[in-house]
């Protein structure tokens, strides 16, 4: 047999059983040669009982028997004793040409010498002859296939227009029953499409479609059927035929000359292709497993469908076959003696098996009539081979201990897409071929199947990584892989035991002996460290995977705790910090030691952080921030002196700084806070900041504790506590505004020696250094000064004695005004506005918030004799005139001027002071005149009110009570309502009959307005 692709090689089938006729206790025959084997078939009972059937040259019918359900014997001897021959018949004197089971009605239908014969399925009862039909070429039972819709192709009459008129004739006068058995009556055929009852017949010219009639249908059992059946169509076919099948409403036929697609519902022919003048016999084979015909021509196969158009490709065979089969997932041909099964999409041979020597003659192969058959039988002329499909596992077993790996994969994808094995079974396989590949050093090829087993657990790797026992020893599942590979172990032993392996298999290969090693690591050994590398970095590569599955606690901590141990033995310093700092499961106990010892302080820092161990993370954070500059992370620092500038990479100092910020910033534990609080301070004052004004404590912190321990150095520190405290925390406590507004004194007092030290050329770039550390590096974004200044002015609870005691000697002018103001010193907030600061507004704004006209006169004092040997403010007086000169008084302000003042500086002020002074008296006169005209008009409109005279007679009436007046006293509101006395008492003056208050609601006359 040619050598098989080693790449596509299977398994398939085995030998299950040998029938020798030469063997056979059969009776003496008249028969001069002994009989042939020439056709074939194959039904399967229910009791797992396969039943073959074999006809023979000269009319006879075999029954055997095998038993599918025994296990095979290790010799070869015992096939041909698990064969049973239950019986045989004859049924004519010519060859038997096909054999066709008809299970629904337990019937064998036999194609025998040009006429149909049935017989029992069994052979117990006497073979029944068809009549009517004769010279019988081909037989083909209608395949309906699931995906197709039913049609009615039958008609009203089943019998087709080119029937003879005897047909017709019958079909006219209602039908009847033939005495050869055939019926044609219509009205009483119901026929169900897909009873699988329903056979084409070729004869000489035509193409008879026939039903066989169930027992059921004229109350009668399958077992009593006679044979009767039934006419449906007949389709006129001059062609000769050699072998037909029937796929839905399409018969192929093949013949001499080619292959022809006849269609059942209008009897129209069509042809497919022709076959090559020296081809050989025509074949056709149903393919009932995905519902395709193979049209053979010589050794090439052509898949067709139902409508004869071709599909999915076509299979080339290494010689021509005698007979087709089918298997699942392959296409079997036999010739010479042999068997072979090839793939019916990729094409390959995948297996081939030898059952007879050379010259054994024409076979015959057949296989089950269901799509999910698993035997097959193949006839040599005196002998009868059987052979059974090996079970799914078996199959992927066999390419698993050939190490092909690459099919036994592509064998479980397909089983599983057929629906053979689930996919639970696939992720087995997938798994069992990673553990296998990872066994043979392969690791990053056995981790993309790991990937692909999704039923597979993460822990089934532990033991590669962390040797027994260990603390997830327990939680390895004990699964019953088939036992192709050692039992776990660590990856160091897998490498180990795999490099000696590899040693052993180059001496053997020198030696002339060949091993089953890779190819590439015989011609390129690889050495233990890379091959250690490549198996940490793929389980992680798993392991990281792993992390999004639904894992239980137990394994999930155990994943993470391997991937930073595997971290650390690769030295990945930024997955083992990323995974330290996330959110993990890794066991603190099993990683604090290894971290500590091969230096990774930065990932237990995070570690220790994320498992509420704060102390000794700070610890750590504390320790590296000391020790920077020996570690990974440096401070550098470029200086380009050209442009002055000074470009700070954030160094390793500042980064433990932050980290540690970070976990303060959450803590409520006061002592620990303090007690790193120092060193934080002395990195960078702003984190120290936010870890004592952090809002995501549960807790805050005892300001006077904090006040204790800030450094007196940390002056910013200590005042952006104090602003947040004020400010933030609306903390009204006298003692924090006094030592905040000290604190801004002392810091303003620093900042202003210190610009008054630089103020010569010499020392401006110190200058410049100084502001930078004042401004620029400060954690406050506006000056000293400023800050002090808005707070004096806006706190009310600070002591400003205090403040003043500071700053007195100093020239924080603006600061002094703000705090004589709070002491309300007048005189001196004046003073000092006016003279010291020559703030010429905001002395005016502050004369105007006292209110007091004499405030502008002592601030005029001061512009015109200031004293102290100063100047007359000459401008600003005139400012001040200009605008506040009609709230003083003139002669004040004359005998005040000085005799030293230009009178170009004062005459127009003073004229228009006196001019105003003018215009305010007459305004006022007009005002008062007008107050008294008004006064007039209201007395004479009140005086004509009261002098109005009222009508009464007998005929009026109160209009409360509604008794009449009379005599009576009465009394008249201002909107002419009239009452008595009596009503008018118990109303009151201001509230009158209609309900009106005149006290709320004002009556107004027209002769009341003043007009004038």
């Amino acid at each position: 047999m040619e050598k098989l692709e080693p790449s596509k090689a299977r398994t398939v089938i085995e030998l299950l059983a040998e029938f020798d006729l030469s063997q056979a206790s059969l009776p003496p025959s008249s028969h001069s040669p002994p009989p042939s084997f020439c056709s074939l078939a194959i039904s399967t009972l229910p009791d797992s009982q396969t039943l073959i059937y074999v006809g023979t040259d000269s009319g006879a019918l075999f029954l055997l028997s095998v038993d599918s359900n025994f296990d095979l014997p290790s010799p070869s001897s015992f096939y041909s004793n698990k064969v049973r021959l239950l019986r045989f018949v004859s049924v004519s004197n010519g060859a038997i040409h096909s054999i066709h089971v008809v299970s629904q009605i337990g019937k064998i239908l036999v194609v025998s010498d040009g006429h149909l014969y049935l017989i029992n399925s069994l052979l117990l009862q006497p073979v029944k002859k068809l009549g009517l039909l004769n010279g019988v070429m081909a037989v083909a039972r209608r395949v309906y296939s699931s995906d197709s819709e039913s049609s009615h192709w039958i008609g009203a009459g089943r019998i087709s227009e080119n029937s003879s008129v005897s047909k017709r004739l019958l079909k006219k006068i209602g039908g009847g029953i033939r005495s050869n058995g055939v019926k044609i009556k219509d009205l009483e055929l119901n026929s169900s499409e897909d009873s699988n009852c329903i056979f084409a017949v070729a004869t000489g010219k035509k193409i008879v479609l026939i039903e066989f009639i169930l027992g059921n249908r004229f109350d009668r059992s399958d077992e009593d059927v006679d044979g009767s059946f039934v006419v449906l169509k007949e389709i006129q076919w001059a062609l000769g035929v050699k072998t037909m099948v029937w796929l839905d409403d399409a018969i192929i036929v093949g013949g001499d000359s080619g292959y022809y697609l006849i269609s059942c519902i209008t009897g129209q022919c069509a042809l497919i292709f022709s076959l090559p003048d020296a081809s050989g016999p025509p074949r056709l084979k149903l393919l009932l497993k995905n519902f395709k015909v193979l049209l053979l021509v010589d050794n090439v196969g052509i898949f067709a469908d139902s409508h004869g158009q071709p599909v999915s490709g076509s299979l080339i065979f290494r010689r021509a076959p005698d007979s087709i089969g089918e298997l699942s997932l392959y296409v079997a041909i036999v010739r010479d003696g042999k068997i072979e099964l090839y793939h019916k999409k990729s094409g390959a041979c995948v297996q081939g098996l030898s059952f007879g020597g050379t010259g054994v003659g024409r076979c015959v192969l057949a296989n089950e009539e269901v799509s999910s058959g698993s035997f097959l039988a193949v006839a040599t002329p005196s002998k009868v081979v059987c052979y059974r499909k090996m079970c799914a596992e078996e199959q992927i077993k066999d390419l698993l201990r050939k190490k092909n790996f690459v099919e036994a994969i592509s064998l479980a994808e397909e089983l599983e897409g057929e629906g053979e094995i689930t996919k639970e079974m696939l992720s087995f396989v997938h798994a069992q071929v990673g553990f296998l590949l990872l066994f043979d050093l392969h690791f990053e090829k056995a981790v993309d199947h790991f990937l692909l087993a999704e039923t597979m657990q993460p822990s089934e790797l532990f033991p590669f990584i962390m040797r027994d026992p260990n603390r997830w020893s327990l939680l390895v599942p004990r699964n019953r892989y088939w036992g192709l590979h050692p039992p776990p172990a660590h990856i160091e032993d897998v490498v180990e035991d795999g490099l000696l392996a590899i040693d052993r298999a180059i001496f053997l290969r020198k030696a002339g002996v060949e091993t089953a090693i890779d190819e590439e690591f015989l011609l390129n050994p690889p050495t233990r460290t890379d091959l250690l590398q490549s198996a940490f970095k793929n389980i992680i590569r798993y392991l990281q995977v792993s992390r999004d599955k639904d894992l239980s606690p137990s394994v999930r901590e155990g994943v993470d705790t391997l991937l930073m141990y595997l971290y650390r033995s690769l030295n990945y310093v930024d997955e083992m910090e990323k995974l330290a700092s996330s959110e993990n499961s890794c066991i603190l106990e099993e990683l604090d030691t290894l971290l500590e010892d091969s230096g990774h302080l930065r990932a237990l820092a995070f570690l220790y952080a994320n498992k509420g161990v704060s102390s000794k993370a700070l610890a750590i954070w504390r320790v590296l921030a000391r020790n920077y500059s020996s570690g990974l992370w440096r401070e550098s620092v470029e200086e380009n002196d050209l442009k002055d500038t000074s470009v700070t990479v954030i160094s390793g100092r500042r980064t433990a700084a932050i980290e540690a910020s970070k976990i303060l910033e959450e803590s409520s534990d006061e002592d620990l806070i303090l007690q790193h609080l120092g060193w934080i301070s002395d990195v960078d004052q702003e984190l120290a900041v936010q870890v004592l004004t952090s809002e995501i404590r549960t807790n805050q912190l005892l300001p006077d504790d904090v006040i204790t321990a800030i450094d007196p150095r940390k002056v910013e520190v200590l005042q952006r506590y104090l602003q947040w405290l004020i400010e933030d925390q609306g903390s009204n406590d006298s003692q924090f505004h006094t030592l905040y507004a000290l604190s801004l004194a002392k810091s303003a007092l620093e900042a202003l020696e210190s610009e008054s030290a630089t103020e010569n050329a010499d020392n401006r770039r110190i200058k410049k250094m100084k502001n930078y550390d004042y401004e620029n590096n400060a954690i406050f974004d506006s000056p000293v000064r400023e800050r002090l200044q808005i707070f004096l002015d806006s706190s009310d609870l600070y002591e400003p004695e205090d403040v003043l005691e500071l700053i007195g000697e100093s020239e924080l002018w603006l600061e002094k005004a703000i705090l004589y103001r709070k002491l309300g010193q007048e005189l001196l907030v004046l003073q000092i506005l006016a003279l010291k600061l020559e703030d010429c507004e905001a002395a005016e704004q502050y004369c105007a918030e006292l209110g007091r006209p004499d405030a502008y006169m002592q601030l005029l004092d001061m512009y015109l004799d200031p004293q102290n040997g100063k100047e007359p403010m000459f401008t600003a007086a005139v400012r001040l005139l200009h605008n506040h000169g009609e709230s003083l008084d003139p002669l004040q302000v004359l005998e005040r001027l000085s005799p030293d003042m230009p009178l170009q500086l004062a005459s127009d002020t003073i004229l228009r002071m006196l001019r105003a002074r003018l215009h305010h008296h007459r305004q006022g006169q007009i005002v008062h005149n007008l107050s008294q005209a008004v006064d007039i008009d209201v007395r004479l409109a009140r005086l004509e009110e009261r002098a109005r005279h009222i009508q009464i007679s007998d005929e009026s009436m109160c209009d409360s009570c509604h008794a009449h007046l009379g005599t009576k006293l009465f009394a008249m509101y201002p909107d002419d309502s009239i009452v008595c006395y009596k009503c008018f008492r118990r109303q009151g003056e201001s509230t009158s009959v209609t309900g009106r208050n005149f006290k709320r609601d004002v009556l107004f006359k027209p002769g009341w307005l003043v007009s004038r």
